[in-house]
């Protein structure tokens, strides 16, 4: 009898596993993967190479092995296996680097708090979405200990975007309020974390944004509060430990505390404090409270940070200046209320900012400031170079600069031998308006690149799209909605507007990479209150066709459908779907979804016993290459190595549930029937579906 409960047991343990494996959402990379493939070295020949550290090679060669830089100048041999690419045109430039960033940390859940625990996010143990350090005394806000190294997760359209921008590597820190948490140094690229951390913990990140919920700090003041008691308890937390260390006989024991012990390296200056600070005024509390506690400061965002320039000099404090500059969020309309005058002020001055801190002696480095389209960096960083920096101070700014203030200059930074092959090739200067990005290579590869939309294009998803709401979980209220979603797309850009039974309201921080669609919008939730809260909108776009998931604030995930009736903007027959494919006919079909292809949409349900899991599949194909997303009451995941063979496919990924958790999935379609198996170290699953008409 007790083999028979062990059994029992371990089933019912592997379907758990593996049925939280398929509703997490899953960190695995999107199709623009480091190839696996190739030669181990590589020679970009008859280049401009700017190495940043030394002068400029007008006729060079720059070789690659083993993902380092091997070889440098204008007489170099090309090895006799080494992949060649010809550099007639083009500039070799260090792969440019992120600053600071949340690049590969997930994004919280909406509403999700560490006590609201529910449903199946309950069942299996995750508290919320947002990192939170287990046992710690402190309020999720209030934990210096928490580490991006321990969430990040590869792949990711943002992480595409940004390579595809030319960016090879960024800090990149945790998603919080006062204490952020300990950022990371990290490739932007690997198929695990592991092979993406170069340096952690790299600093320690503080915001200013209040705890709220009626916690403590809920306010600014509170902010500054907080921080400034955290640091003194920290001190007098130092003195016990010392004390108890000294002579433990006879004393109490002092009590742990992970907080207060991840400060000690920030009070011995052994970690950098990275206050994030935009105001004048924020950014002299943030100088004095270094100045009380001698802290090793750096400055995060900075808009105003020439303002108060000098004093910045004086204390040696560099500044991690933003490249997200003010914008309007929407399309001028007749009835948009008018800007104010700081607004107007504070667009026009944003680009001078770098040029009047380096003339004032303060050392920068660029960071995106959580931009939503990465062509921006560059663009910005060009604008600010009209404005008087000077370019190779803009260029320093973006690679050995930033190299220097994380703390990686050896490896990172310039084009050097012994450094780690990470370059940004472009045709063009990367400061000249018509610049491309032509080759990207981080820890010796390359990478493939999402091709840019030319000016005037990517308008693919623009027009009126009718949705249908499931917002399920609102007990005793309506739980489904139709509404009209007006999307304009620029580029990678979406804004718009959302109308009917939940308001109306305008989109924000709209963008789309690929086929994959992300916006946030306030609706007007039912009841007498009416409420206005935000939904943020996630999910994909096949042809005239969308759906994806819907979390509103302070409530449970939705499902959400779409058409786009007549096809919309003012795309005509035969023209291209939003991925860039030929269409074919009135209406553009499914990725892959030719005859003998797997591509196209699934509705599949995973096989756990007595249960099972509904979701959307939404396979693409290109040759062999399968990449793809997975839909369910819990979001959007993303598929990685995907490879598709007549009607068969297979790719893999990882997810953490307790622990990481490496899943392949592989299966096979016949007509409009898809199956398949999930293989772990632990066990096997089956799932089966249909496609999508």
């Amino acid at each position: 009898m007790r083999h028979t409960t062990s059994r029992l047991l371990s089933a019912v343990t592997l379907a758990l596993g593996l049925f939280a494996a398929w509703l997490v959402a899953w960190p695995a990379g999107v199709g623009a993967q480091l190839s696996t493939a190739g030669p181990g070295a590589y020679a970009i020949t008859n280049a401009r190479v700017v190495t940043v550290s030394g002068p400029v090679i007008e006729r060079g060669t720059v070789v690659v092995r083993d993902g380092l830089i091997a070889a440098v100048g204008p007489n170099v041999q090309v090895p006799p296996d080494a992949r060649i690419i010809d550099g007639t045109g083009l500039t070799v430039y260090p792969g440019l680097i992120d600053a600071s960033s949340t690049l590969a940390v997930p994004r919280p859940t909406p509403g999700a708090t560490p006590a609201s625990t529910s449903g199946l996010a309950a069942l299996f143990g995750q508290t919320a979405a947002t990192a939170v350090s287990p046992n710690s005394t402190r309020l999720p806000g209030l934990q210096p200990e928490v580490r991006a190294a321990d969430v990040i997760r590869p792949g990711g359209s943002e992480v595409e975007a940004a390579r595809s921008a030319g960016l090879t590597a960024a800090q990149t820190a945790p998603r919080g309020n006062v204490f952020l948490g300990q950022s990371a140094v990290i490739q932007l690229s690997g198929e695990t974390p592991q092979q993406m951390i170069l340096r952690s913990p790299a600093a320690l990140h503080v915001g200013l944004a209040p705890i709220g919920g009626g916690q403590f700090p809920g306010s600014l003041m509170g902010v500054y509060a907080a921080l400034r008691q955290m640091l003194l308890d920290a001190q007098q937390y130092r003195e016990a430990l010392a004390a108890y260390e000294r002579s433990p006989r006879g004393q109490r024991r002092p009590g742990q505390d992970k907080s207060l012990e991840a400060l000690l390296p920030v009070l011995a200056r052994q970690m950098t404090f990275v206050m994030q600070a935009d105001r004048e005024r924020e950014i002299a509390r943030a100088l004095d409270l270094a100045q009380e506690f001698n802290l090793q400061l750096v400055i995060a965002g900075g808009r105003e940070a020439d303002q108060i320039a000098q004093r910045l000099k004086a204390q040696n404090v560099p500044v991690l200046l933003s490249l997200n500059f003010p914008r309007r969020a929407t399309a001028a309309s007749p009835d948009a209320e008018p800007e104010t005058l700081r607004t107007l002020r504070e667009r026009a001055e944003a680009p001078k900012t770098a040029g009047r801190l380096a003339a004032a002696g303060v050392r920068f480095a660029f960071q995106s400031g959580g931009m939503t389209n990465f062509s921006e960096f560059l663009s910005n960083a060009s604008a600010a170079v009209a404005e008087g920096l000077s370019r190779e101070e803009a260029l320093r700014a973006m690679t050995l600069r930033s190299a220097e203030l994380l703390g990686v200059a050896q490896q990172l930074g310039s084009v050097e031998v012994g450094k780690i092959a990470n370059l940004t090739v472009t045709r063009g200067d990367i400061f000249d308006r018509g610049r491309q990005i032509a080759h990207v290579f981080i820890d010796g590869r390359p990478v493939e690149l999402r091709p840019a939309a030319p000016a005037g294009a990517g308008q693919g998803l623009s027009g009126a799209w009718v949705l249908r709401l499931n917002l399920g979980g609102m007990t005793g209220e309506q739980s489904e909605y139709t509404v009209t979603l007006n999307l304009q797309q620029q580029g990678d850009r979406l804004t718009g507007s959302l109308e009917g039974q939940l308001g109306s309201g305008q989109i924000a921080a709209g963008n789309t990479a690929g086929n994959e669609i992300e916006f946030t919008v306030p609706v007007t939730l039912p009841g007498p209150a009416g409420q206005t809260t935000d939904a943020i909108f996630k999910g994909t776009v096949a042809g005239n066709e969308m759906s994806g998931t819907v979390q509103i604030v302070g409530r449970g995930p939705g499902t959400f459908t779409g058409t786009r009736p007549g096809g919309g903007g003012g795309r005509p027959e035969g023209g291209t779907r939003p991925d860039g494919a030929p269409a074919r006919g009135p209406a553009a079909a499914p990725p892959g979804a030719e005859a003998g292809g797997v591509g196209g949409t699934y509705r599949v349900e995973l096989n756990l016993g007595p249960r099972t899991l509904p979701a959307t599949l939404t396979l693409r194909q290109e040759g062999e290459r399968l990449t793809g997303t997975m839909t369910s009451e819990f979001g959007t995941s993303e598929i990685t190595s995907g490879t598709a063979t007549g009607n068969q496919f297979r790719f893999s990924t990882t997810v953490t549930v307790g622990q990481t958790l490496s899943l392949v999935v592989s299966g096979a379609v016949e007509g409009s029937r898809i199956s398949g198996t999930v293989n772990t170290a632990t066990g096997n699953a089956t799932f089966s579906g249909t496609r999508v008409p």
